[in-house]
């Protein structure tokens, strides 16, 4: 039996504990979800390289973890005459491709895949602790060497630390995404955190929670890494979620990468 795009979405909710729930992000943001499903593509976010992509790949059905157009709830009334907003919609609508946001339901699953997904990427699973899988046990290494790590294992050229190269840490706390300074702070407040490895930050919050930190001798560490680099494992993790869920349909995770150079 043919299965349609609206089958695949009541099947991914299904699976999700209280859904649907009354006031979500995680809506349809375009195209019509009567068709029947060609192929599903999984992404970060679905820049317009990543559409050309999905429809290369013969998918109509986009499951993305942020937004399509360039704020948090999709609005676009503030876009209609803007030209890049235009021709993404065109390409979407030409190739009847429907965009399904899958944030806050991907969020409440226990474990959460965008924390799972970065422990697998940095080989960190074992020093998870089982009831906060976001917090990690480290064999003690130095600030320097720790950033070098996570440098090499998510393949990243450069990113962002306050902290003193030559402290010695192990425990260590993750916030992908971008969760807030304050649920960041809180996590560094707790005498036992040395370290966050998170997505992004506000640059008046977390970073200058760290630096007064150390001007009054703690020793705490922040790492930013990006918020593209801090969940894109986490979607890869959505493909065999789904695909025990929906075997029959083609599923295949595309890429987004960082927007930035560093020059």
């Amino acid at each position: 039996m043919e299965k349609t795009i609206q089958d695949i979405l009541e099947t991914i909710l299904a699976a999700i504990p209280g859904a649907p729930y009354p006031d979500t992000v995680d809506v349809i943001k375009i195209g019509d979800p009567a068709q029947k499903v060609t192929g599903i593509a999984v992404t970060f976010l679905p820049t317009y390289a990543v559409i050309e992509q999905a429809i290369q790949r013969g998918a109509n059905l986009i499951l993305t973890h942020e937004p399509t157009f360039y704020n948090h709830l999709d609005a676009t009334d503030w876009l209609e005459n803007d030209s890049v907003y235009i021709a993404k919609r065109r390409l979407l609508e030409e190739h009847h491709v429907v965009v399904w946001r899958f944030h806050d339901y991907l969020h409440s699953l226990h474990p959460d895949p965008t924390t799972t997904g970065i422990l697998r990427a940095l080989a960190w699973t074992p020093y998870a602790l089982p009831e906060s899988q976001n917090i990690c046990h480290l064999p003690p290494r130095s600030f320097s060497d720790l950033v070098a790590e996570i440098k090499t294992k998510l393949g990243l050229t450069t990113l962002r630390v306050v902290g003193e190269g030559d402290m010695r840490c192990s425990k260590i706390g993750i916030l992908v995404g971008a969760p807030g300074g304050q649920w960041q702070i809180q996590m560094l407040g707790q005498s036992e955190i040395e370290v966050v490895i998170c997505g992004e930050i506000n640059e008046w919050e977390t970073s200058e929670y760290v630096r007064d930190a150390l001007q009054i001798g703690q020793r705490k560490g922040l790492i930013v890494i990006g918020h593209a680099p801090s969940e894109e494992a986490g979607m890869q993790e959505v493909v065999p979620w789904l695909q025990a869920r929906v075997p029959d349909v083609p599923i295949t995770f595309i890429p987004t990468g960082q927007p930035f150079q560093w020059l």
